[in-house]
């Protein structure tokens, strides 16, 4: 089955309005439009620019995706400094991630808060990219694979098939983001494949298939190409090379 590549562009606590806004434009030079006729590119700005960027993708017609770095499981309360789902789908987000590595580590956030966002984000009609990974620690211990399909497990706990099918996974090791090191190609297909495997288990073939698996972990244009070539990995989430509009557009570019 052929899945319609996602690269995902999170740009972390970097780039003001202004800035971001120049990033994006530039990046929209870089990359030819044929190029987006065949992959997704989703744009995740921290919040207080992702109403420039929403302005600047619908009145100049971007082929980009809006997407956030977090929301909330909760439409409204009292949860100082956080963000809505609701919110978001009003912005027209099209994809929010959902327990990133840094979310869990520096922050606390759980398996059971993880699933209840990705619920969160379905229902509001975006698109979870739900991310699983394990630390150096884990790796070298050989628990890379009860961790990370452990993860999954919980974090779609409740889901239907066609909730599954719908939504994104990101294998992103902790061990390899910014810190130059990734997992070989070989390696991340491994993991991306019991990762497809753990979905056949849990749903059904179909569904299974249907799921787009992004690869994060010090993603470059140098390394791209040989990633994006694995079967089981169908996109990557950028962090550190997507603040680059000339790096992230060789990403975007793989293959050409």
């Amino acid at each position: 089955m052929t899945r319609r590549p996602l690269i995902s562009g999170n740009w972390k606590m970097n780039l003001n309005h202004f800035e971001a806004i120049q990033t994006v434009q530039k990046l929209h030079y870089l990359v030819p439009k044929e190029t987006l006729e065949d992959v997704d590119v989703s744009i995740h700005p921290p919040f207080t620019d992702i109403r420039s960027i929403q302005t600047v993708i619908e009145t100049e017609d971007f082929e980009f995706h809006l997407g956030a770095q977090h929301c909330h499981w909760e439409d409204s309360g009292a949860f100082t400094g956080e963000v809505s789902p609701a919110f978001l789908e009003k912005l027209n987000v099209a994809y929010v991630i959902a327990g990133h590595s840094e979310r869990r580590e520096l922050f606390g956030e759980t398996d059971e808060m993880v699933n209840k966002k990705v619920a969160a984000i379905q229902a509001h009609h975006m698109t979870p990219i739900m991310c699983c990974g394990e630390t150096l620690a884990e790796r070298e211990a050989g628990e890379t694979e009860s961790k990370v399909l452990g993860q999954i497990e919980a974090g779609l706990a409740g889901r239907t098939n066609e909730q599954i099918a719908s939504l994104v996974i990101a294998y992103e090791p902790i061990w390899a983001i910014g810190t130059g090191k990734t997992a070989t190609a070989d390696d991340a297909q491994a993991v991306c494949a019991a990762i497809r495997g753990k979905l056949r288990e849990l749903t059904d073939d179909s569904t299974a298939d249907a799921v787009r698996i992004q690869y994060g972990g010090s993603v470059k244009g140098a390394n791209a190409t040989e990633l994006m070539a694995q079967p089981d990995i169908d996109g990557a989430l950028v962090g550190g090379a997507s603040l680059d509009p000339d790096e992230f557009a060789k990403i975007v570019q793989f293959g050409t």
